[in-house]
């Protein structure tokens, strides 16, 4: 099933044996349909196929259409829908515990995956690795210092 959203409007869920058109293409986003005795000509103005969003011309009417299936729908329901990326900007404490070491300076460049230090908690030693590719802006405790949960430990240009 396909929920599609004209022009804003309130979607319709739509099955795929529901479509009853016969579709030819002429060229690259331009097409000729037939639904039962009615002929429509369409063109893909703009398409986006990260968000299924798309601008088509059909006899001289422009419509907005988004469409969705079970696999956007089931994104939406888990919270996966925001395509935005977040820029992790600084290294926080996964856990309270004491840092053992720093293994970078600050104006270091790391990669994500890179270790950064050691953090023992619960007489456990704990790598904690680069989130993503970056540069040492500052680097906010010492070797040996007691850290919180959630604590900011280094930060990120």
């Amino acid at each position: 099933m396909y929920t599609v959203t004209v022009n804003k409007n309130e979607p319709i869920n739509i099955e795929p044996q529901q479509i009853n058109w016969d579709i030819i293409e002429f060229s690259e986003r331009k097409f000729h349909i037939l639904q039962g005795r009615r002929s429509y000509e369409a063109v893909v103005t703009e398409a986006n196929f990260d968000d299924k969003c798309f601008t088509i011309k059909i006899n001289n009417n422009y419509y907005e259409v988004s469409i969705k299936d079970e696999f956007d729908r089931l994104a939406d329901r888990l919270g996966f829908a925001d395509k935005k990326v977040k820029v992790v900007n600084n290294v926080k404490a996964p856990m309270s515990g004491v840092v053992l070491d720093i293994m970078v300076n600050d104006g270091s460049t790391v990669a994500e995956g890179d270790s950064v230090l050691i953090l023992e908690a619960m007489k456990m030693e704990n790598i904690i690795k680069a989130e993503r590719d970056a540069t040492i802006k500052n680097i906010l405790i010492s070797k040996g210092a007691s850290v919180d949960k959630n604590q900011v430990l280094i930060e990120y240009e």
